[in-house]
């Protein structure tokens, strides 16, 4: 840095940084006098409302216009509130970029400033500060210097770019600045990617990559499918798309139409901030499994997770109990659920006639309603159709409705036509007619459903009752993508016919063997899906990615090229000095790291490492799947949990074996490590 063309840049920079400052500052008073004005008329219309309340007719004008104003006040000061501290947190890095572009008919280049948010003196001034997703900030990420051009609500803009720069602000002050090509934008990216790991995900708005900013503009594609390799910034990235999409859709999209199935409440507290920092409100989040036992606490008391199935797998499980879990996850066994579901009328009901005041319906007449009138209606539920269609009969035929009594009678009738409505009853059919061993015969408070059988009986649920889709979320975003199964995929689009962003990386499977679900997701959600692959690897050092890469065979990985230590090899005899060496490590990293992971097979291996590196230092904690925050300090926890996570140190701790399940364990260990791993043996 330094030549004459930067310090020309930053010296521009810093007087235009001045400018925005006092702005800025100017602007967050007169907000500050707007939102204590606006309390105050807050509290005089609820003391006026109250004072004369008893006077107020409820449905007259004055109770409705004084409720009006109120929520209109409330709402106004809610709005500035929001102003406020998306301001103060400009006043940190009010920008990070420029270009002068030079619109094609023009003499005399135009600087755009893009930051963080849109930053005008007032309201339809032309803004000082662009926000990154706004159209002509896609020239900062998608062009270097000459021609380009960029997507406006008018049309294509076209015209050259004749200077771009790139700044570094911290606490209001200029750090660096300088004119950017794409070498020096590699050297911005090694440096952010070289510091140390945070307690949460960084946003990445300082340097986005062409490819990744085609994935967020995205606008076009209903059904996004992206495959990243480990540490491509995938989960960033979606959620910079997610960002960018409630920006360029305001009218019809907001925070709660979106959704976010992740893998565990850690990760969910790891990625918690990002739209928040990006100027929106946070979203939706949940673990597909916890979603799946809220939908089936009607029949059973509590559900496994994908862990107990993992950690099952992991202590040896029989190769029947292996095979019979996957074949209950897949099309063939869906199938055999549509098979079962054709006869399962028969055997379910028992008709028989019926009648009030008078009015009577044969076997013959509701047989002919339940399998010809009605026979779109799921079955459980199809009854239901039938006895409204009879009360609806009796209530024309008599001139005025039924009593309450006599609709409870009713009702007794029609369902004792079921010979059950107990899914959990029904599921148990459905074993005992493929041969599988049956469930416990428990009342509903006493039933724990193992893994295998959750999506099934699920799915069985949704068939036998119907299940209306959630028009509510607009945008389903699926991570992990390569731990849902195909009859997962087939419940998920049962449910949302919303547009979505999928991704995930095969390699990181926590079975045996990898799934491309890219193989079979347009088969379920249709041929409009889009499929964009990212192979190019930013986290981990060049050393640690390229030994991550040879334990799976990994060989289209491209590798971000930032050096660091080579990778450790290292077996011991005793778990003591395993626990030593990770505390030596740990401590001469000293300050200069803010994360470490201690990372095992089980739970049970990660509570005894736990246990034993509690005994010697305070500055370790324990995470599980109850785990609702991510800390600094040394984590100990086990591989499948840090999926996602990213540590300066990860230390890796496995036995003497060699199966394909260690090898895919391995892998996942060593992307989780940004600056040091070390791979540890215990014999």
């Amino acid at each position: 840095m330094g030549n004459r063309k930067d310090n020309d840049l930053e010296a521009e920079g810093i007087l235009f940084l001045n400018e925005v400052t006092g702005k800025l500052k100017q602007r967050l008073e007169e907000i500050h006098i707007d939102l204590s004005e606006g309390q105050k008329e807050i509290d005089n219309m609820q003391e006026y409302f109250w004072d004369n309340y008893a006077e107020m007719d409820e449905y007259g004008y004055e109770y409705y216009d004084n409720q009006q104003a109120l929520l209109h006040q409330v709402n106004s000061n809610r709005n500035k509130a929001a102003m406020k501290h998306r301001l103060e947190s400009m006043l940190d890095a009010p920008f990070f970029g420029r270009v002068d572009f030079l619109y094609d008919g023009d003499e005399e280049p135009e600087p755009f400033y893009i930051g963080i948010a849109n930053f005008a003196e007032r309201a339809g001034m032309q803004p000082l500060i662009y926000d990154w997703r706004a159209p002509v900030s896609s020239l900062f990420y998608d062009y270097d210097q000459g021609t380009a051009s960029y997507e406006a609500p008018s049309g294509i803009i076209t015209g050259e770019i004749v200077t771009k720069g790139q700044y570094k602000i911290k606490n209001g002050t200029m750090v660096y600045a300088f004119e950017s090509d794409m070498l020096i934008d590699d050297e911005i990216l090694k440096q952010e990617l070289g510091s140390s790991g945070d307690v949460q995900l960084k946003n990445i708005i300082r340097t986005i990559q062409k490819e990744q900013n085609e994935i967020i503009r995205n606008t076009k594609d209903r059904i996004l499918i992206i495959q990243g390799a480990a540490g491509s910034g995938k989960t960033s990235v979606a959620l910079h798309r997610i960002a960018y999409l409630l920006y360029h859709d305001r009218k019809k999209l907001n925070s709660s139409n979106i959704l976010i199935l992740s893998p565990n409440s850690v990760f969910s507290d790891y990625i918690s901030h990002i739209l928040p920092e990006l100027g929106e409100e946070n979203i939706q989040e949940m673990s597909f499994d916890i979603f799946a036992y809220k939908e089936l606490k009607d029949v059973v008391s509590d559900c496994e997770d994908k862990y107990h199935q993992l950690e099952r797998q992991l202590k040896g499980c029989s190769e029947e109990e292996l095979r019979r879990f996957r074949f209950k996850q897949s099309a063939a066994f869906i199938g055999q659920i549509e098979g079962f579901l054709a006869e399962l009328e028969d055997r379910l009901m028992d008709f028989h006639e019926v009648e009030l005041r008078g009015v009577r319906k044969t076997e013959e007449q509701l047989i002919t309603l339940f399998y010809f009138k009605f026979q779109d209606t799921p079955v459980l539920s199809r009854m239901n159709a039938v006895k409204e269609y009879f009360i609806d009969e009796v209530e024309t035929l008599k001139g005025r409705k039924i009593k309450e009594e006599e609709q409870q009678v009713i009702d007794e009738k029609f369902d004792h036509m079921y010979l059950t409505k107990d899914i959990y009853v029904i599921y148990n059919w459905l074993m005992e007619e493929l041969g599988y061993p049956l469930l416990p015969d428990l009342p509903p408070e006493r039933r724990v459903l193992v893994y295998e059988d959750v999506y099934p009986m699920l799915y069985l649920k949704y068939r036998l009752w119907g299940r209306m889709k959630h028009h509510r979320i607009k945008h389903l975003v699926i991570d992990e993508m390569q731990d849902y199964s195909y009859l997962q995929y087939t419940v998920l689009e049962t449910l949302f016919s919303c547009r979505m962003t999928i991704l995930g990386d095969r390699a990181q499977t926590m079975d045996e063997k990898a799934q491309d679900v890219l193989a079979f997701l347009p088969r379920i959600f249709g041929k409009d899906v889009r499929k964009i692959i990212m192979n190019k690897s930013y986290r981990n050092t060049v050393e640690i990615a390229s030994y991550a890469a040879q334990l799976t065979g990994i060989c289209d990985l491209e590798l971000f090229d930032r050096h660091g230590k080579p990778v450790v090899e290292q077996k011991f005899s005793a778990v003591e000095a395993t626990i030593e060496e990770i505390l030596f490590r740990f401590q001469i990293a000293g300050d200069g790291f803010e994360t470490a992971a201690v990372l095992t097979r089980t739970e049970e291996e990660a509570w005894e490492m736990y246990r034993l590196l509690k005994r010697r230092t305070d500055a370790v904690a324990y995470m599980d799947r109850n785990t609702t925050v991510f800390r600094k300090g040394l984590t100990v926890t086990t591989y499948y949990l840090a999926k996602g996570l990213e540590f300066d140190q990860v230390f890796t701790i496995r036995g003497g074996e060699d199966t394909p399940m260690t090898r895919q364990a391995d892998y996942i260990c060593a992307t989780r490590a940004l600056h040091e791993l070390y791979m540890y043996t215990i014999e």
